[in-house]
């Protein structure tokens, strides 16, 4: 909603500076969205009267221009303007004038003296209009400075309104709000009723009363739709953004403006028998004023004659039936339609309206009887013509009803944190208009028409707050009892899980939860995932079940943009059917009451080189073991047990499951080739993710005494088939290992000549030490022979010579 500040002082002006003004319409929940000047800044132009016409000696297009600019004197001025002719009042700028990009100085123009210049609406910053100069009334005065005569030092607010505020899209609203907030006094208009001087009257029917409950009518014969629209008039609704258009449309959208109510004239020689008010038969079209043809639909209500369509009702009028220069004959609406009914029909018909912007938010249904008397006036006063009387078509049981807010005193200090007294708040209400019954404690108050945001006990203390003022609401800081939350020893917290990343080079991401259904598919096989009713882009349709497709995806950016080596790491929330069996279901997530579990994961990505570029070692792209190294060195003391698995987003010959104490936490691998080359990722990338609750699991230390005996290595060289998992060997080797052997570490792996192919070599060395002794050949001996048994029992091993 924009208006000019002269406008609204007009209506109510309270003694604040422009800046307070704003700042306070701010503070009541009327957004300030902009203020600026309603013109370009310039000085030292003045009101002028040409006074002669000659033609230039050595130019065919420019004029000599003999112009009387009152006390500055009778000045000679070089013009090129087409229309520049005696007599004619027009805007000069003196010398020494600043214009929005030029100065004037006196100069010769072709030998010839210019003392100033003659100015077009364009060259002064008011319009684009530069075909000519800019016509003033004759009865102008002469020498008047410019600005003060235009009325230009003037400022354009501009209301952000919350859609709850629609008694502010006009003058009337936001004056009320002023004079409530300030106190000032409201300045509003006398509207007295058109005394009918015609007996003619067109009938009105409702035959879609839910649509429109109240219609009133007026016809109004020999008016002169050629007057011109009064300067006034017209920079009013300009300064609002509504474009002049001709006398009887401007006193129309100037009603609107000035009270809320949106208006429509028809040409009333181009109706026939009653209007009614219906819905659209099947198929009806009907051709607008935007010269756009509709189909409207079934539950779109219409103004129609007898014969044919006339408009959309509340958002727009017909294109045959609408006033133009020859109408001498109009008939005029002032109707109050059902937010219901609007709401969402222009923007279905891709355009908006001004008159549906508003219906669709309330218009204030007892006001159209007052809107149509203050048109008729300006009407009669501007393009004459003789009234008929106003017909009002009415189904009150249709009309919204306002239904008492009982506002309890003990309730208004409980929300408000502070007691106004009773007074205070009974003032407040009463400034508001409010009518209001009071009792011993509550003030019963009946909202007005143009307040449709008022329905409940909160909506009254919310009214309190805004007119006391949110900046005299005093914040106390909160006191309670402080403390402090248990921190486990053995569980890490998710920041410091974040840390433990970040120290190896990684950098977190934080990603939508809602994805493309394609990363579903390609990232976790998920042909069935949670969808979105109401998704806010096409592809963010449904949501994630894994970490993976978001790590790859910002992958994929961060190549776009040169990073040779990116590292990255997400915490988050993932999205799985109740039925869908996971590892991650007790992992901290639980269901949220909609049959979905939402585990907590954690996932990193590593591309690119293993290490930054350096001198000490050649450079080699990061690799599974890379990652692997990186996830025991994090769970250490605690073993990981890697085993072989397939996984969707995984190559299937590089990729693995993790277990932890018997039970599978996540997956590691690289990213499979096929989305190497669907997501262009230029190097290959590596991945894990895992349940965030063995992640953040930390074993207490517990400490263990240093042996002051020397160690025994033996090493073992063992012949297994080709699918042994090495895993599985180390784990079966230690279960059997007396407790003296303290590693048992694979540091070979051979396969060629002398195995077969079938088979591989894996050579293993055993560290062996007491605490109690110093361990004999026989004891190490033992302790080897009980290993290879227990490798050869359980995996057919062999024993390498």
């Amino acid at each position: 909603m924009q208006f000019p500040e002269s406008w609204l002082r007009a209506l109510v002006n309270p003694p604040l500076s422009t800046e307070e003004l704003c700042h306070l319409l701010t503070m009541a929940g009327l957004e300030v969205e902009e203020c600026r000047p309603a013109s370009a800044d310039f000085s030292d132009v003045v009101v002028a009267r040409v006074l002669s016409v000659e033609k230039h000696p050595d130019a065919d297009k420019l004029k000599l221009c003999s112009v009387d600019t009152g006390e500055h004197g009778i000045l000679q001025i070089v013009c090129g303007a087409p229309n520049a002719a005696a007599g004619m009042v027009v805007p000069c700028a003196l010398v020494g004038a600043k214009l929005p990009g030029i100065e004037i100085k006196q100069a010769k123009v072709r030998g010839i003296e210019s003392r100033g210049m003659l100015c077009s609406a364009r060259e002064l910053g008011l319009s684009e209009d530069h075909g000519g100069l800019l016509a003033l009334p004759a009865d102008a005065p002469i020498g008047q400075n410019i600005r003060g005569y235009l009325k230009l030092d003037d400022n354009l607010i501009t209301l952000k309104l919350t859609p709850n505020r629609a008694d502010c899209l006009s003058l009337t609203g936001i004056a009320r709000e002023v004079a409530a907030l300030t106190g000032a006094p409201l300045l509003l208009p006398t509207i007295d009723p058109v005394t009918p001087v015609l007996a003619d009257v067109r009938g009105i029917i409702l035959d879609a009363p839910a649509a429109c409950p109240r219609y009133c009518g007026r016809i109004v014969r020999g008016v002169n739709a050629r007057a011109a629209t009064p300067d006034w008039m017209k920079q009013r609704i300009e300064r609002c953004g509504v474009r002049a258009i001709s006398a009887l449309v401007d006193v129309t959208n100037y009603v609107m403006l000035e009270l809320g109510q949106p208006l429509h004239a028809f040409d009333d020689a181009q109706l026939q028998g009653s209007i009614h008010v219906r819905y659209p038969t099947v198929g009806e079209q009907m051709l607008l004023l935007n010269e756009q043809t509709v189909t409207p639909t079934a539950d779109t209500a219409l103004i129609a004659d007898e014969a044919k369509s006339l408009a959309l009702a509340g958002i727009m009028g017909g294109e045959h039936s609408g006033i133009n220069a020859a109408t001498t004959e109009l008939f005029l609406e002032s109707a109050f339609f059902a937010p219901d009914a609007i709401a969402g029909k222009a923007r279905a018909l891709g355009f908006s309206s001004d008159a549906s912007y508003r219906y669709e938010r309330g218009v204030d249904f007892e006001l159209q009887r007052t809107a149509i008397e203050r048109a008729t006036q300006l009407i009669i006063d501007i393009c004459g013509g003789t009234p008929g009387p106003v017909v009002e078509a009415l189904a009150a049981d249709q009309l919204p009803t306002r239904a008492p807010v009982h506002l309890r005193m003990a309730r208004a200090t409980k929300v408000l944190g502070i007691d106004l007294g009773f007074a205070q708040i009974e003032k407040l209400i009463a400034g508001l208009g409010f009518a209001y019954t009071r009792t011993a404690d509550e003030l019963i108050v009946t909202p007005p028409a143009y307040r449709f945001d008022i329905a409940i006990e909160e909506d009254l203390i919310e009214e309190i707050a805004r007119l006391h003022g949110y900046d005299n609401i005093p914040a106390p800081p909160p006191t309670a009892r402080l403390e402090m939350l248990p921190l486990p020893e053995a569980r890490r917290g998710v920041m410091q899980a974040r840390r433990l990343l970040a120290e190896r080079g990684y950098h977190e991401v934080v990603n939508y939860s809602f994805v493309d259904a394609d990363w579903e598919a390609d990232f976790a096989g998920n042909a069935q995932p949670v969808r979105l009713a109401n998704p806010i882009a096409s592809q963010m349709g449904v949501m994630r079940s894994t970490l993976i497709g978001g790590l790859v995806g910002a992958l994929a950016g961060n190549l776009k943009r040169q990073a040779d080596r990116v590292r990255l790491f997400e915490v988050g929330r993932c999205f799985l059917p109740a039925f869908q069996p996971d590892a991650t279901r007790d992992s901290g997530g639980g269901q949220d009451g909609t049959g979905y579990h939402q585990p907590l994961r954690i996932a990193a990505l590593a591309a690119g080189p293993a290490w930054p570029e350096q001198w000490g070692a050649p450079a080699r792209p990061a690799d599974f073991f890379d990652v692997k190294g990186e996830l025991e060195a994090i769970f250490a003391p605690r073993r990981l047990r890697f085993e072989r698995t397939s996984h969707p987003a995984l190559h299937p010959g590089r990729a693995a499951s993790l277990w932890l104490d018997g039970e599978p936490i996540g997956v590691v691998g690289e990213i499979h080739p096929r989305w190497h080359q669907k997501y262009e990722l230029a190097a290959p990338a590596v991945v894990f993710e895992i349940d965030l609750a063995p992640f953040l699991a930390a074993p207490f230390p517990a400490y263990q005494e240093p042996s002051r005996f020397p160690a025994v290595v033996r090493d073992i060289a063992l012949i297994l088939p080709q699918q042994c998992a090495v895993a599985a060997l180390q784990e079966a080797l230690l279960a059997a290992a007396p407790t003296y052997v303290r590693e048992i570490r694979l540091f070979d792996l051979y396969q060629g000549k002398g195995i077969a192919p079938d088979a591989k070599s894996l050579a293993f060395r055993v560290t062996m030490q007491d605490t109690q002794k110093t361990l004999a050949d026989h004891d190490a001996d033992a302790a080897v022979a009980q290993l290879v048994q227990t490798a050869t029992e359980q995996f057919g091993a062999q024993l390498r010579k």
